[in-house]
């Protein structure tokens, strides 16, 4: 039985006020009538302060600061009459879906990971990320193929930060549509009516889905069917996988193993024949978790599953509640009969590793977990084009760095910064040696964190190959590679690419395919390839990075793994306990470096909100903060984010200069919403600007920003 993870009743850590510390598409209606031109380049923007309650939507808009935060729908009402231009602009999905080797249609025995904590949208909720002590983060995508964000909400729309995470990785993100007990009954009964009734409901899954972005539906039905709502589950099923597939190509709909045939609510931990027929209906079927190896047994034979195995999601839980195999950190016993057996898996609430232990220790107990599993996952390699970039951000952090400096001395999560995760692994050695990867906090190149390679190599050893990467992007005829390093006393460290032939990026087979090691060459300081990459990035200090730069005049050849060398550095051939921190590697056509940069177009302001903050002294005079959406033209697929800047122009005391440029945020979208912005007393006028930053990190001279002006005067009704 899917069930809510304890803890549900517990405060979520919320952003406090800073007084206290076409059919086709999802076209969303914009407030501002200045920005539903999307040709007009507004230059500026008057606005009149007024302090009254902000109108904003509360599914979409934190109430206290105006932040967006994701949400689903709690009752069949809000389904039903859901609307595309009520939807909500920030919590849709911007990264598109990345291709994968092999193909999801082409694995054998998926991996899915239903995500169940604490009745989901925590930390989470807050799109563009949010200051959090302890947050729970995924960074394991290497080994699943799947990713369900699961609540008790009836329509669970997947928070746009997770849906960018999954995509980013090759991995699909599905909702959940549920129903429950006896509000469940009625609901169902309902929506389960007539075929009209079902197809309204459905259409709606669809257009959900369609609108934010992310790609299916696990329903769970957790209540009895009456006569006619039973017979009818079976067609909704069938249309909505058909609609989905039409209308998000690759999508899936995946029923939980709950209701019978004849409308009794009674989990099977199996298939069979009672419950085939919704099976028959949808892309799979996610199992209850108290089955046993001899249920096992029986589905490989069912006639149901013949050509299906892989379609068939064998539940596990973690908490291990109820009669169950392994769960906890034997969670593997339970994976290892699935597989013996040849069927996928649905491993559900992983996130025990967080909610049960230390979180001080949470790192360290979630890679002991899926190290545990990964003798029966499946290694799949995202297809990236060039620039292949990666910082190894995990999309949180103690601090956030740039260029190896701390930019911002504050704790941060946000899982869209998350970049293309490494492969994170633990070997044994002979005579007691040792390596791993793993992610380090304690310091980062950029974002929150690094990659740690750490280990012991033994006297009769001299170095270890870690395959940092495991992919497939395609070369350029000649192709720049920045590696940015930081190895303990003792060792050396090198790059080696491992390459293969670009046509076999069709490649749809399961085995592996050959490949030849490259081991490039450094570049001089004085090459011209490396001088317009120091001009292009600007300079920064290294304190203690290294910043090697190679040349591949490869043809027809694609990237397939990329592994780092550590190696004595000479010295006596002793055990060395050794370390490197990898900061960042970046492939990129050298052509690129001398491509001419665009700027950002057609930023305008809209759903602007004034609100009354705390002052000083006596608290006779108060501050004033703005609230606003920003939205801007740019390709998104050449950035890495862009930062939202501010300044003040002129205040109401004109003998005060204007003020310097002020970091508000960072935006991973054309969309930011500035929350509780300070500015001087009007009247005033201030700037608001948008700096893209490259793929490659580059720096843009100002020209190349889009920016706004919002002057503002007070409401004389308000003095």
């Amino acid at each position: 039985m899917l069930v809510e993870m304890d803890g549900g009743s517990v405060g979520v850590n919320r952003r406090r006020r800073k007084e206290e510390s076409s059919e086709g598409d999802c076209f969303v209606l914009y407030s501002s009538e200045s920005c539903l031109d999307e040709s007009a380049d507004q230059r500026s923007v008057h606005e009149v302060i007024t302090y009254e309650p902000s109108t904003l939507p509360a599914q979409h808009y934190d109430p206290d600061t105006t932040e967006p935060i994701s949400s689903g729908l709690k009752s069949l009402d809000e389904l039903l009459s859901w609307k595309r231009s009520e939807a909500n602009p920030f919590n849709i999905a911007t990264v598109p879906l990345a291709s994968r080797h092999p193909p999801l249609a082409n694995s054998p025995m998926r991996t899915l990971v239903s995500h169940d904590m604490m009745g989901g949208y925590l930390e989470d909720r807050f799109i563009q990320g949010t200051h959090v002590e302890d947050p729970y983060v995924f960074y394991h995508w290497e080994y699943i193929d799947i990713f369900n964000y699961f609540s008790h909400h009836m329509v669970t729309i997947p928070p746009a930060v997770w849906t960018n995470a999954a995509h980013k990785h090759g991995v699909l993100s599905l909702g959940t549509f549920i129903t429950e007990w006896t509000d469940g009954r009625k609901m169902c009964e309902v929506f389960l009516a007539e075929e009209e009734a079902y197809r309204s409901a459905a259409d709606k899954l669809v257009q959900i889905a369609h609108c934010y972005g992310f790609d299916g539906w696990l329903v769970n039905i957790e209540n009895v069917l009456g006569a006619t709502a039973v017979k009818n589950m079976g067609p909704f099923l069938r249309y909505l996988t058909d609609q989905m597939h039409e209308r998000v190509p690759g999508s899936l709909v995946i029923w939980y193993d709950s209701v019978l045939e004849n409308g009794t609510l009674k989990w099977q931990n199996e298939l069979n024949d009672s419950n085939k027929v919704f099976f028959e209906a949808c892309d799979g079927l996610f199992t209850n978790y108290n089955w046993t190896e001899s249920s096992l047994e029986g589905m490989v034979s069912h006639s149901a599953a013949q050509g299906r195995l892989a379609d068939i999601y064998i539940g596990i839980d973690v908490f291990a509640r109820g009669d169950v195999v392994g769960g906890k950190f034997e969670t593997n016993k339970a994976l290892q009969l699935v597989r013996k057996h040849g069927f996928s898996t649905a491993i559900f609430a992983p996130g025990w590793v967080f909610e049960c232990h230390d979180k001080a220790n949470f790192q360290e107990n979630q890679d002991k977990f899926w190290l545990l599993l990964s003798d029966h996952l499946y290694v799949h390699r995202p297809v990236c084009s060039l620039p292949f970039v990666s910082s190894f951000c995990q999309g949180v952090g103690k601090s956030f760095h740039w260029r190896g400096q701390v930019a911002q001395e504050k704790r941060w999560f946000n899982l869209t910064a998350q970049e293309l995760q490494p492969l994170y692994f633990k070997k044994g050695l002979e005579d007691g040696g040792w390596w791993r990867a793993r992610g380090c906090s304690e310091d980062a190149w950029a974002g929150g964190s690094c990659l740690l390679l750490e280990g012991k190599l033994p006297q009769n050893v001299s170095k270890v190959c870690a395959r940092i990467f495991s992919l497939h992007v395609p070369l350029a005829m000649r192709t720049f590679i920045s590696f940015i390093y930081k190895p303990s006393v003792g060792v050396s460290v090198s790059l080696e690419l491992k390459t293969t032939d670009a046509d076999l990026c069709t490649y749809t087979g399961r085995e592996e395919i050959p490949s030849r090691s490259v081991f490039p060459v450094v570049l001089r300081e004085d090459h011209q390839l490396v001088k317009q990459f120091i001009q292009s990035c600007g300079q920064w200090r290294a304190d203690g990075w290294t910043t090697r730069c190679f040349q591949l005049e490869l043809s027809g050849c694609a990237l397939r793994e990329v592994c780092v060398n550590v190696a004595r550095d000479g010295g006596e051939e002793a055990d060395l306990d050794f370390n490197c921190r990898i900061g960042e590697i970046m492939v990129l056509d050298a052509e690129s470096l001398f491509t001419p940069t665009l700027p950002v177009r057609s930023v305008c302001v809209y759903d602007v909100v004034w609100q009354r903050g705390a002052g000083d002294g006596d608290g006779s005079s108060l501050k004033v903060h703005l609230n606003a959406t920003l939205r801007w033209t740019y390709p998104p697929q050449l950035v890495r984010h862009w930062r939202v800047h501010w300044r003040r122009l002129r205040g109401p005391d004109p003998r005060v200069p204007p003020g310097s440029l002020t970091l508000i945020g960072r935006s991973y979208s054309t969309l930011f919403r500035v929350a509780e912005l300070e500015v001087p007393d009007a009247p005033g006028l201030l700037e608001l600007l948008v700096e893209p930053v490259s793929r490659e990190g580059f720096t843009l001279d100002q020209s190349y920003w889009g920016r706004i002006t919002l002057s503002y005067t007070h409401n004389t009704d308000n003095i």
